[in-house]
């Protein structure tokens, strides 16, 4: 828990010195003095007055504390950049991101997309356009943002990174497993094909960052330059596909715009 300062006014009492020296005086002498002789009206009249002012103190003190208000993150709104802007071009009643970071999320992520997708329009009536969804692929995910054309050239070298297999095969994809309908229970998304997501508004965030260690991964592996297979993996995106600065920002973004977060 954080401690807020609080700037208490300081109330300085100023007491004659012949006032202190008689109270020191007669505090030595009270027990005797209490058995002769009630106080003296003076010094009644000067303890009256110090604990006033004490008492007076401790009133200011706890105003002052009780009056102070917090204000470290009060007002706080997250800045706005224009790179995430496409997030608030979805015109939607309700947003939802889903972060994934493994071929297994990924798959999970679309089956979730699709009951999302169902359930608004089955139970709330709504249309495609009233959702906002949008899914993140980054880490070992990035890669089934990629078309059949780049799985069929490098998935071996994608297959390595991403750790997937084509669970009929048991050999390293030649194409986007994702994106193939025929697997069933085979594959986590249970039939539910990126296309047919895309189709529904569903937009796919790619994560720049994972697609250049894809890129010199995949150099390392045919000897070619890291730069250039970077600019032909982000030109053979599939569609409805955004290459976002980084997966794990977009994330962050998505909530800081009102998008629900869904991990898998």
């Amino acid at each position: 828990m954080a401690l807020t300062r609080v700037d208490v006014p300081l109330i300085v009492m100023v007491v004659p010195w012949y006032a202190v020296a008689s109270f020191q005086i007669q505090s030595e002498n009270e027990v005797h003095m209490s058995k002769q002789c009630p106080p003296p009206p003076d010094r009644r009249s000067f303890l009256t007055r110090l604990n006033t002012g004490f008492a007076s103190f401790a009133a200011m003190t706890g105003l002052a504390m009780a009056q102070k208000k917090p204000t470290a993150g009060a007002n706080w709104e997250p800045a706005r950049h224009d790179k995430d802007d496409w997030m608030d071009e979805l015109s939607s009643k309700h947003r939802v991101v889903f972060d994934t970071t493994t071929p297994e999320g990924f798959g999970d992520a679309l089956a979730f997309a699709s009951n999302f997708m169902h359930v608004n329009r089955s139970e709330y009536g709504l249309q495609s356009g009233d959702v906002a969804v949008v899914i993140v692929a980054r880490h070992r995910s990035a890669p089934f943002g990629y078309n059949d054309a780049m799985w069929a050239k490098y998935g071996m070298a994608l297959a390595a990174r991403s750790k997937v297999d084509d669970p009929k095969t048991k050999l390293p994809p030649k194409m986007n497993l994702y994106n193939v309908a025929g697997y069933g229970e085979l594959l986590r998304n249970r039939g539910t094909t990126l296309d047919s997501l895309f189709k529904q508004g569903v937009q796919l965030a790619v994560c720049s960052l994972s697609t250049h260690g894809y890129a010199g991964v995949i150099a390392q592996a045919v000897g070619g330059n890291a730069e250039a297979i970077f600019s032909e993996l982000i030109a053979n995106v599939m569609s409805n596909v955004r290459m976002v600065p980084a997966g794990v920002v977009a994330v962050t973004r998505a909530q800081e715009r009102g998008y629900s977060l869904v991990t898998s």
